[in-house]
């Protein structure tokens, strides 16, 4: 019995759901909570989802645009889940996005996406900082890729870098949102920002 519940640690109600629900990941939860508060994704967006693997957000953002909308995730990491027909899979480095990797991708988007996260050491100061790296290039291809008006969602590690990142978002969006979703782990340190209408 110790050796299943060891196995199943990370398991809880939300990873159930996800798997009844036919979703790569519990994640997809937060994003879920974040449409349900502040209604980001509208039925024809085009929409980047920046470290996309597993596939769970670009799963239920593809089925929230329907047909007339489109969905590019971006990953290192290859995809196993079957794609949405509205959606398609760039493998590549988001830490290192060359001219001809982000002219395939396009521009004009709806929204940018970023549910990424650092491997984890255990040691908050190193994950904060990792998380912040992360954040600050995510915000710089938001920055690229959307159009005027457009929205960024961006998970990022509460540290010492949070207030920066933070104000970053909101000298580049007229509204600024923070969030932090039921579904996040208890543990976790995670929270979201929310640029909206970007300037």
């Amino acid at each position: 019995m110790a050796s299943s519940l060891k196995k199943n640690r990370w398991e809880d109600h939300y990873s159930r759901k996800a798997k009844k629900d036919k979703f790569a990941a519990r994640s997809v939860y937060k994003l879920e909570e974040i449409q349900k508060k502040h209604g980001i994704i509208k039925k024809g967006d085009k929409i980047v989802d920046l470290g996309c693997a597993p596939g769970s957000w670009l799963q239920y953002a593809a089925g929230l645009t329907g047909n007339s909308g489109q969905v590019v995730g971006i990953d290192i990491k290859p995809m196993s889940i079957q794609m949405p027909a509205n959606a398609r899979y760039v493998n590549a480095d988001i830490l290192n996005m060359d001219e001809a990797v982000l002219s395939s991708i396009g521009d004009n988007f709806n929204l940018v996406m970023s549910d990424m996260a650092p491997a984890t050491t255990g040691q908050k100061y190193v994950d904060a900082a990792r998380s912040f790296e992360l954040c600050r290039v995510a915000l710089s291809l938001a920055e690229k890729l959307l159009k005027p008006g457009g929205a960024f969602i961006c998970k990022i590690f509460q540290g010492e870098s949070f207030q920066d990142f933070s104000e970053s978002v909101k000298k580049s969006f007229k509204q600024h949102k923070i969030f932090k979703p039921q579904s996040s782990r208890k543990a976790s340190k995670e929270i979201y920002i929310i640029g909206i209408g970007k300037k």
